[in-house]
């Protein structure tokens, strides 16, 4: 049903003018009962149409919230975004995606939200999910290598970001392990878990929640320092439907990309979008503050480090004070 309701707000947004149930069933080739039913969906989803006897259906408007049909219109992929859920209020979009994976849901299926609850970020820390302000999104992946490879998966879902904002106008940067910036601030955070035995994978959450929308006095509290948006970066408000779409074709290409050729043009593209690549920042294990210059990423997502006295060092977890705001 989905294909169908992409195919009927194109055949609306062609023509503005009344479109009867018959031309409509014909031009998609489906019963003018599976044409009321699609409307119906339609509704749901906050399209209005006005319907006149004798002259059929009129498109009035579209949802200010985001349409599953219209993200999907936009769609170039094979697996990504087939299955595709919107809701306007979750607790979490990764709590959605977990239980859609245990009811057999399959690679690919994508749960969007107007608003998160309870967004949460690594660490379990809390992410501000402003309503219909920003792309908070969650996939279920079901990817054929083993789990050690999962951290990788990060960084590839991290420069697909990159490279979609940059379709957007903004220069970003990724800061180990899983935020973008752009600046000093954070526009963007990726959480990945995972549900896999020993050597496999039964499944992988990968969360994005982008800031979009959101102006200055929308960010709460210390997030004023710590966080902004790409139109408070750029002046101008963005589809969060495009970005979206955008998004998902474009990962799409790069997974299999991923696949074909490994994680070795992942790692080279970090070299030139990681965040204080070559400077100095100060580190945090075990309680114990030292100084370290950000060198590279390595293939298990390890961070790789030089510290005072020229040894490299690799963190797998580490607190970093990466700028007078931001420590994590």
């Amino acid at each position: 049903m989905g294909s169908t309701k992409s195919k009927l707000i194109q055949l609306f947004k062609e023509q503005e003018d009344y479109l009867s149930g018959q031309r409509l069933a014909e031009r998609l080739n489906v019963s003018r009962t599976a044409v009321w039913k699609n409307i119906k969906e339609l509704e749901k989803e906050g399209f209005v149409f006005e319907s006149l006897k004798w002259k059929g259906y009129k498109l009035l408007e579209s949802p200010v919230s985001i349409s599953p049909s219209e993200v999907q219109q936009s769609l170039d992929t094979i697996e990504l975004g087939k299955k595709l859920f919107y809701f306007k209020e979750v607790t979490s979009t990764q709590e959605r995606v977990h239980a859609l994976a245990k009811e057999g849901y399959p690679h690919g299926t994508v749960v969007l939200a107007g608003e998160q609850t309870a967004g949460k970020g690594r660490r379990k820390r809390e992410w501000s999910s402003l309503k219909g302000k920003g792309m908070w999104m969650s996939l279920l992946l079901r990817p054929p290598f083993p789990p050690a490879k999962a951290p990788q998966l990060t960084l590839v879902a991290a420069t697909t970001v990159v490279q979609v904002l940059r379709e957007f106008g903004v220069t970003a940067k990724i800061k180990w392990p899983n935020d973008i910036m752009i600046g000093d601030r954070k526009v963007c955070g990726i959480l990945t878990e995972m549900q896999a035995e020993q050597d496999w994978i039964d499944y992988l959450v990968l969360g994005i929640g982008l800031n979009v929308n959101q102006n200055e006095t929308e960010m709460p509290g210390e997030l004023k320092k710590k966080a902004t948006s790409l139109y408070i970066e750029t002046g101008v408000e963005s589809a969060i439907e495009d970005i979206v779409s955008c998004l998902l074709n474009r990962f799409e290409v790069e997974l299999g990309r991923f696949y074909d050729k490994g994680f070795l043009p992942f790692q080279q593209e970090w070299q030139s979008s990681g965040y204080k690549t070559g400077e100095w920042v100060d580190v945090s294990t075990w309680k114990k503050p030292w100084r370290a210059k950000v060198t590279r990423i390595e293939e298990d997502g390890a961070l790789t480090v030089l510290d005072e006295q020229g040894q490299e060092q690799r963190l797998y977890s580490a607190e970093i004070l990466w700028n007078d705001h931001y420590y994590g």
